[in-house]
Parts: structure tokens; sequence; C-alpha cells
């Protein structure tokens, strides 16, 4: 099957095919084709830039504290300004909060909470427990999000992509490459997004026979092993390359994505690289 790269090059602006349909006859999500970052006014991503940094040091700030830092630097914002870029760029704090927002019985039966599973668990092979999550990706004008599929024993990252909107399909996709290429894990846990708790995507794993488990609400810790890849991610990358477009932003993600898993040493797997864990270790094909 070509790469995703592969497939954007395949596309013609000039033939008689619409972009849709195209993209539809490559397999190919529109979101994917469509590297047009999104945008917000200045101020927005100027204080989206800085809400994304203090996050990777403090986590556990909440809009709350976070309004506070950013008046302490001279920004003039409000609570409602913070609390609508938390939800627009997908964060949450890390300490559990009281159970106010979760669904009433009977609301988006659509959408079922799983229970978590891995609790005391101990991760003792490759493809035990898979994960995913999806982080806000800074750009000079907009941003994007990048998603991701991490073997937790490994730490190997089994697939990605790049995407300038929240809808599902794009976690969908990413879903069936990991599936299609490194086969089923026992566990696969997520947390309780929107994204994840669709019929769309826990579809999917309930037709490849993984075990579904679902961080509790304000529990992004539990998802570790894929906050530290995006801490990597964007202190490695991101900030030092700052990608001018959705093409840079793919090519330099793709290159950092074969150093993570290949030639990064990582300290928590005694200087071995994950590729070299799961490769080595996993039922893949």
């Amino acid at each position: 099957m070509c790469s995703i790269s592969r497939k954007r090059l395949l596309i013609e602006r000039d033939s008689a095919l619409s972009i849709e349909r195209q993209c539809e006859l490559l397999d190919l999500s529109r979101s994917t084709y469509y590297y047009v970052p999104a945008t917000e006014s200045e101020l927005n991503l100027q204080l989206m830039r800085l809400i994304d940094e203090q996050y990777l040091e403090t986590p556990y700030y909440g809009v709350g504290m976070m309004l506070a830092f950013l008046r302490r630097l001279g920004h003039d914002v409000n609570v409602k300004r913070v609390r609508r870029l938390f939800r627009l760029m997908g964060l949450e704090a890390l300490v559990p909060k009281p159970p106010t927002s979760l669904p009433a019985p009977g609301d988006h039966p659509e959408h079922r909470i799983y229970p978590y599973l891995l609790r005391g668990l101990e991760i003792s092979r490759c493809d035990q427990v898979w994960s995913t999550d999806i982080t806000y990706v800074p750009m000079p004008h907009g941003f994007m999000y990048l998603t991701a599929v991490i073997d937790w024993f490994s730490r190997f990252v089994l697939s990605w992509e790049i995407s300038n909107s929240l809808e599902s399909s794009f976690c969908c996709e990413v879903l069936r490459r990991a599936l299609e290429t490194y086969g089923t894990p026992e566990i696969f846990n997520t947390d309780q997004g929107s994204q994840y708790t669709s019929d769309a995507f826990t579809s999917i794993l309930r037709k490849a026979g993984s075990e579904i488990s679902m961080d509790g609400r304000g529990r992004a810790i539990d998802n570790v092993f894929v906050e530290r890849l995006w801490r990597s991610y964007k202190y490695e990358y991101l900030y030092l390359c700052c990608p001018d477009n959705g093409t840079d932003l793919y090519n330099g993600t793709d290159k950092y994505m074969r150093v993570f898993n290949s030639d990064r040493p990582h300290s928590s797997l005694g200087g071995a690289s994950p590729a070299g864990i799961y490769l080595n270790n996993a039922n893949c094909s």
C-alpha cells in the first residue's frame, strides 16, 4: 500500500476527477490531503503556544492556574478565553475532577465509556497494551493536530498522522494502519475523548478482538507513555525546527518518528531503541 505522502503526490489538481473523488479512490482522508493549518487570531495563536509550552512543564495546570500564568506574563485574558483555548487544543489538567460533566444515562448512547483495565497491571511484553492520544501542534500561521498509536512495553510508535481537525476519522485511520501492520494488542487504552468513545473507533477494536480500556476523566497520566512521546517530539523537533507549512511538518515528523523508533536511545529501555525491542519481541508481520 502506498504511504500517505506518496498518495498525496498522486493527487492531480487539474484532473477531471474531483479532489474528493481522488482521495476516496486512494483511501486518503481529505483532512490528510489538505494540509491547511486551522487558524485563529495572532493573539490566540500566541496564547496557545504559551499554553502548550507551559502544559508540557505543568500538566496539572487547569484553566484557573493557566489563566494566572498568562496574566503574570502580562496578557489581559479572561477565564472564558482560556477555557475555550483549552477545549480547542484538547487539553485537560491531570488532577481528577468531580464527576459533574459525566454524560447522564441515555445521553449519547453511541459513545460508550469502557472501564479502565490497567490499574495495577504489570506491563511485561510487547503487544500487551497499546494506547493513543492527540496533541496540539503549533505552527507559525495556525495549528494542526498529531495523533499516534504506541506500544507501552517498547515505546514503539506503531502509526501516526497529522490533521487540521479533531474529527474521529483520522484517529480511525491511524488505528486501522497500526492493526493492519502489527496485528492486535491484548488491551487498547485511550482517554474518554469523543473521538475514542465513538462507535466508529471502538467498533474497529471490537472487531479486531482487543479489550478496550479508557482512562478516568482528568487522568491523562494514565496515558503517560504517549504524553512522554509528545514532550520529546515537541522539545526535540517541533520547537527547534518550527516547520513553516504542512508539507514540512509532515516530512519533519516522519523523520523524527523514524529517529525516535530506531536511533534515539531511551533511558527507560536501558539505552535500547523502541524498534530494537519491539521488532525482536512482538508478534508482528
